[in-house]
């Protein structure tokens, strides 16, 4: 299985990579961003905005280099999840379907990773703290 062990860097990659594209791009559209956040009834929208904004370029920074992955990987998946019901809850419109089911599949990899680690390839690995669980499952 060491040939194979490139994959959750790979997976990593491209889990991470949109999030730190879509927090860079709300950087570059702060007032847009944070009317958005306002037209949806959200308290604070631009400590929204921020919130948004390092969960997903830190997030997805850290996750891509394996730093931490088992804790900012569940804080991904929750921060998908609550913007999957707060800003894609529009059924009847097809496109913020597609929007809220992609938002629970991610989810669902940023779980994965929280629960196997972030693989060889990761800063967690050569720290030490490799997949802990996997080694004592077998």
């Amino acid at each position: 299985m060491d040939r194979y062990k490139f994959l959750p860097l790979l997976g990593r990659i491209l889990i991470g990579a949109p999030f730190v594209m879509s927090g860079l791009s709300k950087l570059a559209a702060h007032d847009a961003t944070v009317g958005y956040i306002a037209a949806v009834g959200l308290p604070a929208p631009s400590l929204a905005f921020l919130v948004a904004v390092l969960v997903e370029a830190g997030g997805g920074v850290l996750l891509m280099a394996g730093y931490r992955a088992r804790l900012v990987a569940p804080a991904m998946a929750l921060f998908c999840v609550v913007t999957a019901i707060f800003f894609h809850h529009n059924f009847a419109d097809q496109n913020q379907m597609i929007h809220f089911l992609k938002n629970v599949m991610m989810a669902g990899g940023l779980l994965q990773i929280a629960y196997f680690g972030a693989g060889a390839f990761s800063l967690d690995a050569r720290a030490g703290r490799a997949a802990v669980r996997v080694a004592s499952a077998a």
